[in-house]
């Protein structure tokens, strides 16, 4: 007699993405009470909670570098079209808003999650171990995105102002695109050695004791990531009216509404970052954080350059003075942090400071 399948266990984490998209078609387009507000943050927080959940599940199935990959394109396609969403809606607030956006994520991965594995992987291993070459790799590359897509915007002169002309536009998406191809190729297929986990010491990592979930079990998590994300998103944009008052009311800059809505679209990232560096886990880490910041130039330049066909008024997306500096103090510091394989607490803070500049700066421009 064949055995009988077992269902799989209903958990809070399986209940939960379905009931956040259930509060997201509730709220969506309508002006919520303050208790209301508060549901919804609770039922975000717990999507984020979820989402990093199966992304770790999926991440146990298929394996790393894919893992991180997938969590990383998932979150990005998602903050995509939010991002579009929002600058078809129209506007003259909207102008800058792709650049504040990506150039937020560029700081909250590369600095925040960055920083902030490096010294929780060093503080449990006293030096946190790394390969070189592949984080190298993903800097070099971000770096250059960053740079055709955020830099030289501020420094042409076809258009007034910095923005890029059609043509221009349409080099730097098909070269933003380009770029993060082969990276992905070079992840995944060449080299995806270069992007594997590197133990300090012989000490196994729980994940080697652990059985990999069945496919059924992956499959079913994969589902409930694409539906924890949309829900987290939507719900972030739901939210927005709130954050925007309370951004005012404070009497914070109009900008620091995208700051803030992007720090809640990359939690799933972050947690899932610092989950696995105290696991020792760094590379894992490192991954989310530079393929984050990847995909979200690489991803969001085309799709913009897409939707300009449509968009009305200017398209800023060059860096403010302020913004460039503390890019190019980014880059810098993360070149010294990785070249050497090897980083200790000192480092992380470095870059967690920085992340507390962009903020403090974003607050006082």
């Amino acid at each position: 007699m064949p055995p009988v399948a077992r269902a799989l266990p209903l958990s809070w984490t399986s209940v939960l993405p379905p009931v956040a998209i259930l509060v997201l078609i509730a709220g969506w387009g309508r002006e919520l009470a303050p208790l209301l507000v508060a549901v919804v943050a609770a039922v975000l927080a717990g999507a984020v909670l979820a989402a990093v959940h199966h992304a770790e599940v999926v991440a146990h199935r298929v394996g790393e570098p894919f893992g991180s990959l997938l969590l990383a394109v998932a979150v990005t396609v998602i903050e995509v079209a939010l991002i579009l969403t929002l600058i078809l809606s129209g506007g003259p607030e909207v102008a800058s808003l792709a650049r504040d956006t990506v150039f937020a994520a560029v700081m909250i991965t590369c600095n925040g999650i960055l920083g902030l594995s490096l010294f929780l992987a060093a503080r449990r291993q006293h030096v946190a171990v790394f390969n070189a070459e592949g984080t190298g790799a993903a800097l070099a590359t971000v770096t250059t995105l960053a740079t055709l897509s955020l830099v030289l915007p501020t420094f042409t002169t076809s258009e007034p102002g910095p923005q890029f002309s059609p043509g221009q536009l349409a080099f730097a998406a098909v070269a933003s695109l380009a770029l993060y191809g082969v990276f992905v190729v070079t992840q995944t297929v060449r080299h995806r050695d270069f992007f594997l986990p590197v133990l300090a010491g012989d000490a196994p990592t729980p994940d080697q004791h652990a059985a990999p979930p069945t496919a059924r079990a992956a499959v079913t998590s994969l589902g409930l990531l694409v539906v924890a994300l949309v829900a987290v998103v939507g719900l972030a944009k739901v939210e927005s009216p709130a954050i925007e008052a309370g951004v005012e009311a404070v009497g914070f800059p109009p900008s620091f509404v995208g700051v803030v809505i992007a720090l809640l679209v990359l939690l799933p990232e972050t947690l899932a970052a610092v989950r696995a560096a105290r696991r020792g886990l760094v590379q894992t880490s490192l991954n989310l954080a530079l393929g984050s910041a990847m995909a979200s130039i690489g991803l969001t330049i085309p799709a913009i350059a897409v939707a300009s066909i449509w968009i009305d008024g200017p398209l800023v997306l060059g860096l403010e003075a302020t913004q460039l500096v503390l890019l190019a103090l980014t880059v810098v510091v993360g070149v010294l942090t990785i070249v050497p394989g090897r980083a200790t607490r000192l480092q992380g803070a470095i870059h967690v400071v920085l992340l507390a500049a962009f903020l403090f700066l974003a607050i006082n421009p």
